[in-house]
């Protein structure tokens, strides 16, 4: 399903190099937009003129008619969250009628997510999706060209352009709300990655809670969304006596987590209860079954595309909108009330 750039983007590369310009500058020519200057203007066309390069043809054959093909912008990841979200935009634009393109990129930079929407809106795109969850890539989509219809997703809210996620803060709270209802004096946290805006709120979602009731908030351990970091969190935590609540960033590292206490004669929930975040499909069948919070991927498809939607269907400008999907908290074995170890 991924979609690289064709072999047409590579000449359109030959025409940048003896321009002396950028790719980009070459696509904003050939789209007639208006913030190049005429001299950039003249030199890339005469290129285009010597390399004898044609641009696409279906482009201007679809002028004044909209495609029914949605532009999306994601990285190469098998991680359940992003997966599930690009997933979820391509359940929403089929409902409503649309196909889907996607660039997928190695890294999320500036240079690769402008290259990225340069390469779709060649396609003739009817607009672009961009799955944003990293801090680079919520900076590079403020470097988008102008006149571009996208909707950012998993990026909270960047600069003048609509995003849609799930309200990860709102997430921790339930988590952490759950686990001090159930009488643990504290909350402890493996967290994600910093460079993921997820995981940056879902700390924040985590220390405010226990701030916001008193309560000592313990060091911050460092995950980076794997198995394996959660396994060696929880080799560490199980020497711990006062340690008797876990939330883990996602239901990856709560895996890990399991599987450590287990081997260490630790009970779940009984001496150590463990909420994850995501619900995976794997998470009501592990041992014990996990409490975790759950992210409506398909409701953040929908908003996605109806946001979307909006932009192309308005005739002026829109107010800047960021909507946001609400968590739900799913209760399973793997939580309960603290017992003396």
């Amino acid at each position: 399903m991924n979609q690289q750039p064709s072999a047409r983007a590579a000449v359109m590369n030959d025409v940048a190099r003896l321009a002396g310009v950028s790719h980009q500058t070459v696509s904003r020519v050939l789209n007639n937009h208006p913030s190049v200057r005429e001299e950039t203007r003249e030199r890339v066309l005469k290129a285009v003129r010597q390399l004898n390069y044609r641009p696409n043809a279906l482009a201007r054959g679809l002028a004044g008619r909209r495609s029914r093909v949605i532009g999306v912008v994601s990285f190469d990841t098998i991680l359940y969250g992003p997966a599930a979200t690009l997933l979820g935009v391509e359940r929403a634009a089929r409902r409503a009628g649309y196909g889907i393109s996607i660039v997928a990129l190695e890294k999320l930079d500036r240079a690769g997510v402008v290259a990225a929407v340069d390469a779709l809106t060649e396609q003739s795109v009817a607009g672009v999706v961009i799955i944003a969850p990293l801090l680079t890539a919520a900076a590079a989509v403020s470097s988008l060209p102008t006149g571009v219809p996208a909707v950012v997703v998993e990026a909270g809210t960047v600069g003048d352009l609509p995003t849609v996620s799930v309200d990860q803060v709102a997430g921790a709270r339930l988590a952490v709300g759950h686990l001090l209802s159930l009488g643990h004096e504290t909350v402890w946290h493996i967290a994600g990655p910093r460079d993921w805006l997820e995981a940056r709120d879902r700390i924040d979602g985590w220390r405010e809670t226990l701030e916001k009731a008193d309560r000592r908030v313990p060091p911050l351990i460092e995950g980076d969304w794997s198995p394996k970091s959660g396994y060696e969190a929880g080799a560490t935590l199980a020497g711990r006596p006062d340690v008797t609540a876990v939330f883990c960033a996602n239901d990856q590292q709560a895996l890990g987590m399991l599987r450590a206490l287990h081997e260490r004669g630790i009970r779940v929930p009984e001496d150590i209860s463990v909420v994850g975040f995501d619900d995976i499909p794997e998470a009501e069948f592990l041992s014990p079954p996990l409490t975790t919070v759950a992210q409506d991927f398909d409701e953040v498809g929908r908003q996605c595309l109806a946001t979307l939607l909006e932009l192309l269907e308005a005739e002026e400008g829109l107010p800047v909108v960021h909507p946001r999907v609400q968590p739900a908290l799913v209760v399973r074995a793997s939580s309960g009330p603290p017992t003396l170890r």
